[in-house]
């Protein structure tokens, strides 16, 4: 049983890799995405390809002008080989961005599968290689009625996002 129970909790710090990798993504969080690679990892996304330190300069390059993302995790599946590891994780990632027209926002929508590969070094698993796979995409006008129903709604941010104000949720 005691290899079982330790393979559930390798599988759960692997999957808590691809959390704070999304939420690094969605709060520009630069700290957070440099802490889920190991120095060496490699990054592969076809239409870019290197370190995961210059994936994280293209990545939060390309999203800063963003009005809002927010990357989604589905089906994970881990195979455990050791201190090595093979992951399939799917993801949608949405992206509010200005229109081409200037007019207006669209609604980018990118689904597809992270192909991973981790590594546990020093006790700690990190990414040792990512790579994504779009299976679909879709593009539209974005139409926000929700914020004029309800215009004192908290809104998501980057890193003045209430995530990382933990004191209010303190409160009685």
């Amino acid at each position: 049983m005691g290899d079982k129970i330790q393979a559930l909790v390798d599988k759960q710090e692997i999957y808590e890799l691809s959390c704070r990798y999304m939420r690094g993504l969605d709060r520009l969080d630069e700290n957070l995405l440099r802490d889920v690679f190991f120095d060496d990892a490699w990054c592969d996304y076809g239409f870019t390809e290197g370190t995961a330190g210059e994936f994280i300069k293209f990545a939060l390059s390309a999203l800063q002008d963003h009005h809002a993302n927010q990357h989604m995790i589905g089906n994970v599946l881990i195979e455990l080989e050791g201190d090595e590891a093979y992951g399939e994780i799917y993801f949608h990632a949405y992206h509010k961005i200005k229109a081409e027209t200037g007019a207006g926002f669209e609604e980018v929508i990118i689904a597809g599968r992270y192909l991973d590969r981790y590594e546990k070094r020093d006790g700690v698993w990190k990414f040792a290689y990512r790579s994504e796979i779009v299976d679909w995409s879709r593009t539209q006008p974005a139409v926000d009625s929700y914020f004029d129903m309800a215009p004192d709604c908290y809104r998501g941010g980057r890193q003045n996002d209430r995530v990382y104000q933990r004191t209010d949720r303190r409160r009685s």
